[in-house]
């Protein structure tokens, strides 16, 4: 599979700036894999695609606010600093992608918050995934975290040009959003709303949940054309016994088991057994899906349309068949289904 068979247009009016009225309103388009055809509904008709004893797997990741901005020592050039991952908690280090990156060194200082009160040093800039800051601060862990939480910001996709606004504080999280971790939310979940989630349990649907801190690795460039040779950023990935027995109760009984989202999709498949059972897992993934792919847990799929060329459009392409997934997109470019993380969604049964 090549690189240059993801490319397709589209239209710049089509990447959502805001997420729809409510939650549970967006578009959804259904692809039948056995039928071969495709259907526009509302997204909370999504229940009626499902049955008493079917399964949903969701991903209770929580984005944290990851996106500051401080000022550089001397200069006060203003820095974006995007926070990626906490290396060390006591020595308060932690993996960053800086912007402009040209302007910071090694020994530069950053100063946050209009106090200056939390300081930061690079250390490194060595890491594939940008820099490394030590932060400086006088008080306790708990209230570091609180003063990261204080001067953070919810971080919006860069393709939103607008400013984030206190509704994106909770649009832009899941409602069953539980284990802080992530730079972005799984966005195929944002489409349930509590009212849909209690409507999905009096029909008896099941629900099991997993945790992947979705980071750079979800979002990062594919470069290389020959997709074999793209290499993914490592995510967080933890599978409780709880989520196991629940799935592979749902397997023997050969029931529909639906990932709710690309990134459960990864979880999942992370950890596959010699059987085609899960397992348990508390680790990392690096796991990359592309076409073609033999899936064992999920038989169904919800996911967001995806931008061309990204990874997260290549395990559609996957799960749905390339040509199909193809034909699907072409289908909502032309019915002005909005894309990207505040898009519409679909559903692939």
């Amino acid at each position: 599979m090549k690189l240059s068979k993801f490319k397709f247009e589209l239209p710049e009016d089509l990447l959502a700036e805001y997420p729809a009225e409510n939650r549970d309103e967006s578009r959804l388009m259904v692809l039948d894999r056995k039928k071969h055809t495709i259907e526009h509904h509302n997204f909370k008709e999504i229940i009626n695609y499902f049955d008493e004893g079917d399964l949903m797997i969701l991903n209770n990741t929580k984005v944290f606010p990851a996106r500051m901005y401080g000022e550089k020592e001397k200069t006060g050039a203003r820095i974006e600093v995007f926070l990626l991952r906490e290396l060390n908690a006591e020595s308060r280090l932690w993996d960053v992608l800086v912007d402009p990156a040209r302007k910071i060194r090694i020994g530069n200082k950053l100063f946050f918050g209009d106090d200056e009160s939390l300081v930061a040093e690079v250390i490194d800039n060595t890491t594939s995934r940008g820099r490394t800051l030590r932060f400086l601060y006088d008080g306790s862990y708990e209230e570091f975290r609180q003063k990261l939480e204080e001067l953070g910001e919810t971080p919006l996709p860069k393709y939103i040009k607008r400013a984030v606004e206190k509704d994106d504080e909770e649009r832009y999280q899941t409602i069953y959003a539980k284990h802080e971790g992530a730079i972005a939310a799984p966005t195929a979940g944002l489409h349930f709303s509590k009212h849909l989630m209690k409507r999905l349990e009096i029909k008896g649907i099941d629900f099991a949940e997993i945790t992947l801190h979705v980071g750079l690795g979800t979002f990062n460039p594919v470069e290389v054309e020959d997709l074999s040779k793209h290499k993914m950023d490592s995510e967080r990935l933890i599978i409780t016994q709880d989520a196991v027995d629940i799935v592979n109760g749902a397997i023997d009984q050969k029931r529909r088991i639906c990932a709710v989202g690309t990134t459960v999709m990864r979880g999942i498949e992370s950890a596959v057994s010699s059987n085609s059972h899960l397992n348990s897992h508390n680790g990392w993934t690096n796991k990359f899906i592309f076409p073609p792919y033999d899936f064992s847990i999920a038989n169904c799929m919800v996911t967001n349309f995806h931008t061309p060329k990204s990874t997260l459009m290549m395990m559609a392409a996957a799960f749905a068949g390339y040509d199909f997934l193809m034909e699907a997109y072409e289908e909502a470019v032309k019915e002005k289904y909005k894309f990207y993380s505040y898009g519409d969604a679909m559903l692939i049964i």
